[in-house]
């Protein structure tokens, strides 16, 4: 197998409110999440972000261990309301502070920042106003990227607008199973994904007239895939156009939320589907479909698709006793594969992997070592398809585990691991696993040794 391309970037990604702890600390104000925490049954272990990994006190040492693990990059996002505590209006020095210090850390280290502007973290005060439903958001998102970028811009060239809307529109805005946990109609949960991307195309438009070095951004929805069930033309055709057809209300459909960004324009099966409910105003696909340097792709998992009757695509069940995650997700390799080869073909820009790993039942061994052999195992297997892609020309620029460190999984809680490094919440000690020493040797070789 040949090496990744000779300046593929390695990395390993972390989220805000999942990490940071220190709600309300600083001046720092409180987001949709620290609400919807609060809610009888929201949160399966009913726990909150309120401490996490407490990072805000521990970063030095966390760098620390990406110093350790030998990455290349580290993607993190910033609190929109820790550093604008109402979301709009005064900005809190503190806050700001505290990205500077981490951002200088990377730096000493030789790690590569690469920020996230937006990862659910929804101020509250500004979700009283209307929150993602209210136009005015993609100002309020412009006004607060302008700080950003103003007070990081000198050292940080690598920018991510949004983290996964396909999630914090469709599970916090149409099933309620994630904050601020609405159960809305589709015209209104369309509205809030529209101002959504009208929030990503104007922080593009800032962070292009702002940077104070030239910039590299993207943004890093859900990438869903979709398997071949063989070899067959027929089935690699059919699996292609299920990743980017409309044919039901859905809120993963790819080309909804792709096709504006990369292509200008809404799908017109999606339109059909969906009817005339977007609010879509004269210059706002423009606004969207912002130039961007890389699109990041959040990969887990894919679905088994084989061409039916008159080539129409049709699910196929996953194998029997198929390996699955402690998410009940199951072990599906070839979607690092195929889904950077089909977003590769339909929209030609330069791709991240933003997110890949795996949940699995971590806890310390008697030998005060956390040995994780499947994690291995499954980043390996999904490795050597990303592998794959690249030999083929898919043009595939980084990879970022997900994640650092295990921490609040959202509405799960701390009952997923997800980590390279484990967090006694207890104690908030930190151990690197098994897979964070063998994911060194992959950074050490540029992907040589999953053969």
């Amino acid at each position: 197998m040949p090496p990744f391309p000779e300046n593929f970037t390695w990395g390993a990604a972390t989220a805000a409110y999942q990490i940071e702890g220190a709600v309300g600390q600083d001046g720092a104000g409180q987001s949709v999440w620290d609400f919807f925490c609060r809610r009888p049954d929201a949160v399966q272990d009913m726990s909150s972000g309120t401490v996490a990994c407490d990072h805000y006190h521990h970063y030095r040492d966390d760098v620390g261990l990406m110093q350790e693990l030998g990455l290349q990059a580290y993607r993190f996002s910033i609190s929109w309301p820790r550093v604008m505590p109402a979301g709009i209006g005064s900005v809190n020095p503190q806050g700001l502070d505290f990205y500077d210090r981490l951002v200088d850390a990377l730096l000493e280290a030789n790690v590569t920042p690469y920020i996230t502007l937006f990862h659910w973290d929804f101020p509250t005060e500004l979700y009283f106003r209307g929150g993602w439903l209210n136009r005015e958001s993609a100002d309020w998102f412009a006004d607060y990227t302008a700080v950003i970028v103003d007070r990081l811009s000198d050292r940080v060239r690598h920018w991510m607008t949004l983290n996964e809307p396909q999630c914090f529109i469709g599970l916090g805005h149409r099933t309620g199973y994630h904050a601020p946990g609405l159960t809305l109609d589709w015209p209104d949960v369309l509205r809030a994904g529209h101002h959504a991307m009208l929030a990503h195309g104007k922080a593009v438009q800032v962070i292009r007239a702002r940077s104070k070095q030239p910039a590299q951004v993207g943004f890093a929805p859900v990438g869903s895939t979709c398997i071949p069930a063989s070899a067959d033309p027929a089935d690699i055709a059919a699996a292609r156009s299920a990743m980017f057809s409309i044919t039901r209300p859905d809120i993963w459909h790819n080309s909804w939320w792709f096709d504006p960004i990369f292509l200008g324009s809404y799908p017109e099966d999606g339109l059909q589907v969906f009817g005339d409910v977007v609010p879509l105003r004269s210059g706002d696909l423009t606004t969207i479909s912002q130039p961007l340097d890389f699109l990041g792709l959040n990969i887990y998992r894919g679905q088994i698709i084989q061409a039916g009757a008159d080539d129409t695509p049709t699910e196929v069940n996953y194998p029997v006793g198929i390996g699955r995650t402690l998410m009940d997700w199951p072990v599906t390799p070839e979607a690092l594969y195929w889904g950077p080869r089909f977003y590769w073909e339909r929209y030609k820009t330069p791709m991240l992997i933003t997110e890949n790993g795996c949940s699995i039942s971590d806890w310390v061994a008697l030998d005060g070592g956390v040995h994780d052999p499947q994690r291995i195992d499954f980043t390996q297997r999904y490795l050597r398809e990303l592998a794959r892609a690249c030999a083929e020309g898919v043009d595939v620029r980084g990879y970022f585990h997900w994640s650092l460190m295990d921490n609040f999984e959202w509405a799960f809680g701390y009952t997923q691991r997800f980590g390279l490094v484990y967090v006694d919440y207890q104690t908030q000690q930190r151990i690197p696993k098994d897979s964070a020493r063998w994911y060194r040797t992959v950074i050490q070789s540029n992907g040589a040794n999953l053969d």
